[in-house]
């Protein structure tokens, strides 16, 4: 898993979509093809995605095939990783267990930590870590990703991930900053929050996961499993590189589940997203209540919330994330208060922006001007 620089996209992608969502002069078919024309462009196998307008799912399509020898083609259900965004859905289970009092957003973790404790160091002696910060990248954790693990690796435990012993293949994750001090983003923060989840529950992450926050919101083809079952595995679209080489041993196994190890759908994203927005208008969520999505959707640091990023576009506040892991780049986008959205999920690395240009297909196609229906 390999973030992305969103910290920089954040102002120039805001312009951008802005400048070019147009609310005429858009065919029926103007998303479907520039898909193709991206896909065909950019040497890309397979692509999902899904579109949320007036609150509600309205278009749900894969395209391409699932590998090259095009024997499967892509549909709504067919399963992509998707990277860093598996962090907004583990920070919507760790602010239900806030809500239930199992946790605390602004308590030293280390209180509820068992099997494995936040080293003391200088900088801890100063401010202690809490789950505010981990969740906002401000808690001065180092390791900022992880690239998983080729089939037949041997895997570590939770534990030696946090210590970067072998089999791991990262560093420690350690506290180097003082926390709430800076924001940097840190996946290694979301796997000391996986083990705070562990603690607390005494359950296996995938089945927590599952339980609170997938099933609830109708996220049927979603997993955090590592590696996946056999009937999900069927599946899986195969992840291409950035050189479009298939990742060699097939899809990376992710025992750092929180930050990078979510299997889902752009329509199951689109559906975490509506939850979202129906909580922050006060309506049923099953998840976290309207008072705790409105703190997640609180800028706690640099345009950082708790398990989203935020951006204002053309008065109206937007929510966001973006993910990668080996072969595989998705990223979900919704506004708060407009009931509109996009997620788009393929399976290859790609630095040249298709994503992007494809939310703005989307905008142009619905009629999003400036991002306002009205």
């Amino acid at each position: 898993m390999r973030q992305r620089a969103i910290r920089e996209k954040g102002p120039a992608f805001a312009l951008a979509f802005i400048l070019s969502a147009t609310a005429w002069a858009a065919r029926a078919d103007d998303v479907d093809e520039a898909v193709a024309a991206e896909m065909r462009d950019h040497q890309i196998t397979g692509l999902s995605l899904a579109v949320i307008d007036r609150g509600e799912i309205v278009k749900a399509k894969g395209y391409g095939s699932t590998d090259r020898a095009g024997t499967n083609a892509v549909t709504p259900e067919t399963l992509f990783q998707a990277g860093s965004v598996s962090k907004s859905l583990a920070a919507l289970g760790a602010l239900w267990l806030v809500e239930q009092g199992k946790l605390s957003l602004d308590d030293d973790v280390n209180l509820r930590l068992r099997t494995w404790k936040v080293p003391e160091n200088e900088f801890t002696s100063e401010k202690k870590v809490t789950l505010r910060e981990i969740l906002s990248h401000t808690a001065g954790f180092t390791v900022h990703g992880f690239r998983g693990y080729a089939a037949g690796e041997p895997l570590p435990t939770l534990v030696q991930v946090l210590d970067g012993l072998p089999p791991a293949n990262n560093k420690p994750i350690r506290v180097d900053l003082t926390p709430k001090k800076t924001w940097r983003y840190s996946g290694g923060g979301y796997i000391v929050m996986q083990q705070l989840v562990l603690d607390v529950t005494g359950r296996a992450f995938p089945d927590f996961m599952e339980e609170t926050v997938l099933k609830p919101l109708g996220m049927t083809n979603s997993s955090y499993a590592q590696p996946l079952p056999p009937e999900r595995a069927a599946r899986m679209a195969t992840g291409y590189g950035e050189l479009r080489l298939a990742v060699d041993g097939g899809a990376h196994v992710y025992p750092e589940m929180a930050a990078a190890g979510l299997w889902t759908t752009p329509s199951d994203l689109a559906r975490f997203a509506i939850s979202i927005q129906l909580a922050a208008a006060g309506k049923s969520n099953p998840v976290i209540s309207h008072r705790m999505t409105l703190r997640m959707l609180t800028d706690q640091k640099n345009g950082d919330g708790l398990g989203v990023f935020l951006i204002g576009l053309a008065g109206r506040l937007w929510f966001y994330h973006s993910g990668r892991n080996d072969g595989f780049d998705a990223e979900v986008r919704a506004g708060v208060e407009t009931g509109q959205g996009v997620v788009v999920m393929i399976n290859a690395n790609d630095n040249s922006g298709v994503v992007g240009r494809l939310e703005r297909a989307v905008a142009r196609q619905y009629g999003w001007f400036g991002l306002n229906l009205e």
